[in-house]
């Protein structure tokens, strides 16, 4: 039987121990590796011939945080907080080597260390609070003592990372290596043998606690600061809480209560949703029938067709990533309209000190813009972004075919259309298929990546490949009417706008939506949007109440009100007793016999059709995993992560409590709430949809 390779060891170099790291691919914080770090400590601290110790790490970072895959699991001794206070109490000067990306437990374990000597690539944080959690190995309570309260408030309720040069402003690191760094700390601990520097262990700080002991209100200002940002979340608090406790307790007690809350936090709902969203994300590119070693194709230039809103958000994208665009446009003072507003928006970055001027210079530069469809055949993709008409979008991929290069990937950005029939216009179906950028596109992550009948694997991973280039994050879905994303969402409009006509009120639902957790509701949402899209005074009909507010001039926000009135230069929604008058004299036109609706029916009847019809979409084969629906839901539609998404909120109420609910609305409602013969199916097999 062959010895398991250890992946933590001690090397000796005359007086100083090399404690070894080599846990690929990340060096996470496993239980060979706490073990191994706790028995290479104590054998140094021991060795009387040893007067430093530095730990360092193989492969392309220090430890990267904790091994999520035993989260949930019974923890094997010792955890981390043990291995963390033996590397604080050891006699001997203890320096962390650290590089790469040094995050969560890893960089608890270099907070732990005497000093810190950094690799000038290195990024460091604390983004436990991204998976619902606090640091739950001292970090709230050494990291404060280190930089000060008001940064450790910062990197740790953020989660963000901070750069080498930021680390050694604040003194989280006390020295940056440029390059070898082994080399380069093998150095810095000579020099700490040869200058007989103490000790410093960071548990002992208290110069940058003692200040704020005097000042209280900092944490009160802090909450304020971050409320409208954390709302909903449990664990931003209870990381103020952790660092309160740093300030006001003795070290020992702090990390006992920093236990504490990591402990609540781990077993509650949020952190479980958070996690499980954390593995959900990673899934979405992993795509079974296609090789992780297939070929794909080399994008050196793109087209985009159609210079709108949602034209020039995708042309930007492109140029972001440093792929030249040709912005194709029918009328010249449409694209010069395009260009501007791509202009202004970076215009608007610069100014925020997120591009130099230059940047925006080389920016436009990369975008040339034309009249003629002609000018696109040297583009490796070209993405049709024109207005929702099917007999137009068929007519320009009839054009594309015949003018493009026989490799040239032809995209469609329909939200709804058949990609099918798209593609059927073509003599080379298998280079087409949809990307459904959401709104604005050069800012939402979302990428939905609709692969037709006839889609080949090689355009279909040249275009996951080309998602993670332009910065998105793609979710393979199959072709129906409004894909994943919008055929779930056309399930909560019909409920959202069948309430308002049986007696809720548009603030009554938008408010209940919005205790739930999203940005706001779906009348806020509409107003923000623009109640014109896809309206046409010369064919309204006035047979909505969305028709008849486009009829009073009632826009949304853009023209001071619709469902709501909005006082001019402000975007605070104010109800309307007109409208809301309005709204019952429709229904009593159309003999809908109002009441009064509960706060819990509109929250049921507006989730639990979209979780129906995210089984169904699951059913029928357009999406693959539960998680990917839930990834589309959190990054397209505001649905909360601490939710988890609209199929992982199913598991958390029970499918059988959902399955029983949506046939009491069956038999109020008819067949729109038919259950999904899926969801039926994981009831009797007592299954969830974590299981698909």
């Amino acid at each position: 039987m062959t010895k398991e390779r250890p992946v933590v060891t001690l090397e000796k170099q005359d007086d100083i121990a090399l404690v070894r790291i080599d846990n690929p691919p990340v060096n996470a914080l496993s239980h060979a590796v706490r073990q191994g770090m706790y028995d290479c400590i104590g054998n140094a601290d021991n060795d009387t011939g040893i007067k430093a110790v530095i730990i360092i790490c193989a492969g392309r970072t220090f430890c990267a945080g904790a091994d999520i895959k035993e989260f949930g699991k019974p923890l094997q001794p010792p955890g981390l907080g043990e291995v963390l206070n033996r590397i604080d109490a050891c006699a001997k000067p203890v320096i962390a080597a650290i590089h790469g990306t040094t995050l969560g437990g890893g960089l608890e374990t270099a907070l732990a260390c005497h000093f810190r000597v950094a690799l000038v690539s290195t990024k460091m944080g604390l983004p436990e609070v991204k998976l619902g959690l606090i640091p739950g190995a001292g970090g709230t309570q050494r990291l404060p003592r280190l930089v000060g309260v008001e940064k450790a408030l910062e990197m740790i309720t953020s989660g963000k990372p901070v750069s080498v040069n930021e680390a050694l402003a604040y003194g989280l690191v006390d020295e940056v290596v440029a390059e070898d760094l082994e080399r380069g700390a093998t150095a810095f601990a000579r020099k700490v043998i040869a200058e007989n520097r103490p000790v410093k262990r960071v548990s002992e700080f208290d110069a940058k606690l003692a200040p704020v002991r005097d000042d209280p209100g900092l944490f009160d200002h802090f909450r304020k600061s971050m409320a409208k940002r954390t709302r909903g979340f449990e664990a931003p608090e209870a990381c103020i809480k952790a660092v309160e406790a740093a300030v006001n307790m003795p070290f020992e007690e702090g990390l006992a209560y920093e236990r504490s809350l990591f402990e609540t936090l781990m077993t509650g709902t949020q952190s479980a949703a958070q996690r499980y969203y954390f593995f959900a994300e990673r899934q979405t590119a992993k795509i079974p029938d296609i090789p992780r070693d297939i070929t794909t194709l080399d994008i050196r230039r793109a087209a985009v067709i159609g210079a709108g809103t949602m034209g020039g958000g995708i042309a930007m994208n492109f140029v972001n990533a440093g792929i030249p665009v040709t912005l194709v446009e029918s009328a010249q003072e449409n694209l010069d309209r395009g260009l501007a507003v791509i202009r202004n928006n970076y215009d608007i970055s610069a100014a925020r000190g997120k591009l130099t001027a230059a940047d925006v210079e080389a920016r436009m530069a990369l975008i040339s813009g034309t009249l003629s469809m002609d000018e696109v055949t040297e583009a490796d993709i070209v993405v049709e972004a024109v207005f929702e008409n099917m007999d137009l979008k068929k007519e320009i991929f009839a054009r594309l075919d015949r003018i493009c290069t026989p490799e040239t990937i032809m995209a469609t950005n329909t939200s709804y259309l058949d990609v099918n029939a798209i593609a059927a216009v073509t003599s080379r179906p298998e280079n087409v298929l949809g990307l459904h950028f959401f709104s604005p596109a050069n800012v939402m992550r979302l990428l939905e990546i609709v692969r037709a009948e006839k889609t080949s694997k090689t355009v279909l991973a040249t275009s996951l490949s080309l998602a993670k280039r332009i910065n998105k994050l793609p979710v393979v879905v199959g072709v129906c009417y409004g894909f994943a994303g919008n055929r779930m969402f056309a399930q909560r409009k019909r409920e959202a706008d069948a309430l308002i006509l049986e007696g809720a009120s548009p603030s009554q639902v938008d408010k209940v939506l919005y205790a739930f957790g999203f940005p706001m509701g779906p009348f806020a949402l509409y107003d923000l949007i623009g109640l014109d899209l896809g309206w046409s005074r010369e064919t309204s009909t006035g047979s909505t109440i969305k028709e008849r507010l486009c009829e009073m001039g009632r826009l949304g926000q853009k023209s001071g009100a619709g469902y709501y009135q909005y006082d001019p230069g402000s975007r605070v929604s104010v109800p309307d007793p007109e409208i809301e008058q309005m709204i019952k004299d429709f229904a009593a036109e159309k003999n809908i016999p109002q009441r009064q609706i509960s706060d819990r029916e509109i929250l049921e009847r507006c989730l639990y059709p979209i979780i129906n019809e995210g089984a169904k979409i699951l059913e029928e084969g357009i999406a693959a995993r539960a998680g990917d629906l839930d990834v589309i839901w959190v990054n397209g539609y505001g649905w909360p992560v601490y939710r988890g998404g609209p199929m992982f909120y199913a598991d958390t109420l029970g499918l059988e409590n959902v399955l029983d609910t949506i046939n009491i609305y069956h038999a109020r409602f008819g067949d729109t709430w038919k259950p999904a013969a899926l969801l039926e199916k994981m009831v009797a097999q007592g299954k969830r949809f974590q299981d698909i």
